[in-house]
């Protein structure tokens, strides 16, 4: 994609713009970025969803038994006809990974690393409804795909904004508004992290969310460390070869901290090691269950279905990314990783990118040890799968 091509999705101004002037800086309003947008859903197809067991999914009352009161999926078939009139909002996450037409609204946003793209969230809300004032510690489109809400904006947040006494909703206790909205069908507003906002329905209306990972450093930290250590041996201690006697037994000296600190940067430098995790950290599955290839397929099976015309397509649930190592190319799979040489590099981009792999697109890695073999481990592994499954 041209960065410096205007964007109808992003208002008319190029995605180099808008990354340099919006993106984890202010909001944006967009109107018609999507024009005459209809939702490839309707509000009785997303309550369905939210009745299965593997979708993740909430209801916020305003007025229930008590106030903000949040109810968690799967819900029962009768759970929405005992709701009232006004005042509720109901929450399904990652839709794309189960409506495919969904999905495809994700293609506008290829501006953005896919790494970084979560899931998209919709939600539907009686007139009046609202999860009321927030922040999220992330960025997030917010795409109006039917009836009118009412957003405002507010103050930058962060963790010492006071918040209202809930055991589940973190409902801000203030806020500060700087800005008011009505958006329809079509139009979009983007908000950086940390930013107070707080969406009430109109009428009934539905609304897309697309959401971006962005790890903490406590994750960062943690999830890395225990990476790393699964590939330390105990004979890897702190050591103090040389010390000099001390004077007072008692006294931890800066020179301890130094040889600590040496020991840490030896491994927390390692630029391989900490690439090979976060690949696979940020492709991590939202439902890992979903992504589960055939216990057994041979490769020769995998290879002459394909040159007989069979279409191998993505998971909807598999995250997929890949990454350059000095001459080797290493693919990042649903929480997976591997190593591979060079001169896979276009087929990594192509099974990354296009929408099918066949033989015409395939041609020659078909042919190619290396291609065939990551070709039927993705297969195997669940994040490609054929079309006719």
């Amino acid at each position: 994609m041209n960065p410096d091509i205007p964007l109808q999705l992003l208002g008319g101004i190029t995605a180099r713009e808008f990354l340099r002037d919006y993106w984890q800086k202010k909001p944006l309003l967009i109107r018609q970025a999507i024009p005459d947008f209809e939702s490839p859903i309707d509000a009785d197809e997303l309550a369905g969803l939210a009745l299965e067991e593997e979708v993740e999914s909430r209801l916020v009352i305003e007025h229930g038994e008590r106030p903000w009161e949040l109810r968690r999926g799967p819900f029962a078939e009768d759970a929405f006809s005992t709701l009232p009139e006004r005042e509720w909002t109901l929450l399904v996450q990652a839709v794309d990974q189960f409506v495919p037409e969904v999905a495809e609204l994700l293609e506008q946003f290829r501006f953005l690393p896919s790494w970084r793209i979560d899931d998209v969230m919709i939600s539907f809300a009686a007139p009046g409804g609202s999860v009321g004032p927030h922040f999220d510690n992330y960025d997030v489109f917010l795409l109006q795909a039917q009836g009118k809400r009412n957003w405002k904006i507010g103050q930058m947040c962060s963790s010492e904004s006071p918040m209202l006494q809930h055991a589940d909703l973190r409902i801000l206790a203030e806020f500060e508004e700087s800005a008011e909205w009505v958006l329809e069908p079509g139009d979009m507003l983007y908000l950086p992290p940390r930013l107070a906002h707080f969406g009430i329905a109109e009428d009934d209306c539905m609304t897309y969310s697309v959401g971006f990972r962005a790890p903490s450093a406590a994750e960062v930290l943690t999830h890395f460390t225990d990476f790393l250590s699964q590939y330390l041996t105990d004979e890897e201690r702190y050591t103090d070869a040389d010390a000099q006697p001390v004077s007072d037994p008692h006294q931890i000296q800066s020179d301890a901290l130094d040889r600590l600190k040496s020991l840490l940067a030896e491994h927390m430098s390692d630029e391989r090691m900490l690439l090979t995790w976060f690949g696979q950290f940020m492709t991590e599955p939202r439902y890992p269950e979903l992504v589960a290839g055939p216990e057994e397929l041979a490769q020769d099976e995998v290879i002459s279905s394909l040159e007989d015309g069979a279409v191998l397509i993505r998971n909807p649930s598999a995250r997929l990314a890949w990454s350059e190592v000095d001459d080797d190319v290493l693919l990042f799979a649903s929480g997976q990783s591997r190593y591979l040489p060079g001169k896979l590099r276009e087929l990594l981009k192509l099974i990354c990118a296009a929408d099918a792999l066949h033989v015409d697109n395939l041609g020659p890695w078909l042919a190619d040890e290396d291609g065939r073999d990551l070709l039927c481990e993705l297969v195997k592994q669940g994040s490609l799968g054929f079309a006719d499954e």
